[in-house]
């Protein structure tokens, strides 16, 4: 497969028709953006057939990861990664979800950019993990989690119990400000 036909098939596939295709080859700033284009188009267009869902995000990524610039896949799959956070029903099919995309992730030759993105998946398990109910957290439980992630839920939290946890336990002196304030407020403590 070449780069070109590549980027044609994903725009194809996702059926967006205004990105021009040789744009995209010579541009990566124009690939990026289609690319994420591409993963918005697939995440939002979720179907009733799992299994052909699953091939198709695995394909998807597989494609976007033979970008001959690593920058622009990991972009990519990281976006990917947290708009299927956002719409699957919880960490379980999550963690099936990413189960199947991790070994695409191989394909980088960076370590540094496989590990981000494990490590993003590791995130949106653990914030899945606490929005399905699930908040007897510990801190070395936080410590696992990026400071990116551990700031999303002291601005996002609604738990008392986990904004207490990171106002105390946050990785930054930021991040436990930023809980320890909103676990202060009247909305939280009436919850």
């Amino acid at each position: 497969m070449t780069l070109r036909s590549d980027v044609a098939e994903l725009l194809a596939g996702a059926g967006i028709l205004d990105v021009d295709v040789e744009d995209a080859v010579a541009d990566e700033h124009v690939r990026s953006s289609a690319y994420r284009r591409v993963v918005s188009a697939v995440a939002s267009s979720r179907s009733r057939d799992r299994d052909r869902d699953r091939d198709r995000d695995r394909a998807t990524v597989a494609t976007i990861l033979r970008d001959p610039l690593e920058i622009v896949s990991k972009t990519a799959v990281v976006d990917f990664v947290d708009r299927m956070a956002m719409r699957l029903t919880g960490p379980e099919e999550f963690r099936q979800w990413s189960a199947e995309l991790l070994p695409e992730i191989d394909q980088l030759k960076g370590e540094g950019n496989r590990e981000f993105i494990r490590r993003r998946v590791h995130d949106w398990l653990f914030y899945l993990t606490i929005r399905d109910g699930h908040v007897s957290t510990t801190s070395a439980e936080l410590a696992k989690v990026t400071p990116w992630m551990q700031r999303v839920l002291a601005e996002g939290s609604t738990s008392s119990a986990v904004l207490a946890l990171l106002a105390e336990s946050g990785s930054s002196k930021k991040i436990r400000n930023i809980a320890g304030n909103r676990a202060g407020s009247r909305t939280l403590r009436r919850q």
